[in-house]
């Protein structure tokens, strides 16, 4: 098998695809999944080919920034014969609900895959209410409904 070194239609197709997906390449660069996993979110970033140095996590207030930098593999003397692949700096933001605790943001990255987990806020966790009397009551009486279909009232005597 062997690498053209110049093809005009195809190189035409590549810069076409560039200039009319300016808004989307940064993305197809970053593909991300997220899930909930309990009371933890998590967000995987794929950044194959970016060194864990290069890449910065940021919170400020609800919004997480992610900045990646790849660079071309070509060293002084080489001579590139197909270069289709994405470097430079890319950057994705998450805004995050009010449900997340952004403050306890925690961020990995192994094998080219940028792993965050961020909690779910202690106020937003489900919770089991305690039922329970209100009040000093003593004693509730409850009459049934008459055959007119009237509803059902309830009396209850209080010690003040």
């Amino acid at each position: 098998m062997t690498l053209m070194r110049f093809d005009p239609f195809r190189e035409l197709d590549r810069l076409a695809e560039q200039a009319f997906s300016v808004g989307t390449r940064a993305v197809r660069s970053m593909p991300m999944e997220a899930l909930r996993r309990g009371d933890q979110f998590l967000v995987f970033l794929d950044l194959p080919g970016v060194s864990p140095d290069d890449v910065d996590v940021t919170v400020e207030r609800n919004v997480v920034t992610i900045r990646a930098r790849r660079y071309p593999q070509r060293q002084e003397g080489d001579e590139v014969i197909v270069d289709e692949r994405p470097y430079g700096e890319f950057m994705r933001q998450l805004f995050l609900g009010e449900n997340l605790d952004p403050s306890g943001l925690s961020a990995d990255m192994d094998n080219g895959v940028l792993t965050m987990t961020i909690p779910v806020s202690e106020t937003s966790k489900p919770r089991r209410i305690q039922l329970g009397s209100q009040g000093t009551a003593t004693s509730t009486e409850a009459t049934a409904s008459d055959t007119a279909g009237q509803p059902a009232t309830a009396q209850s005597s209080a010690k003040v």
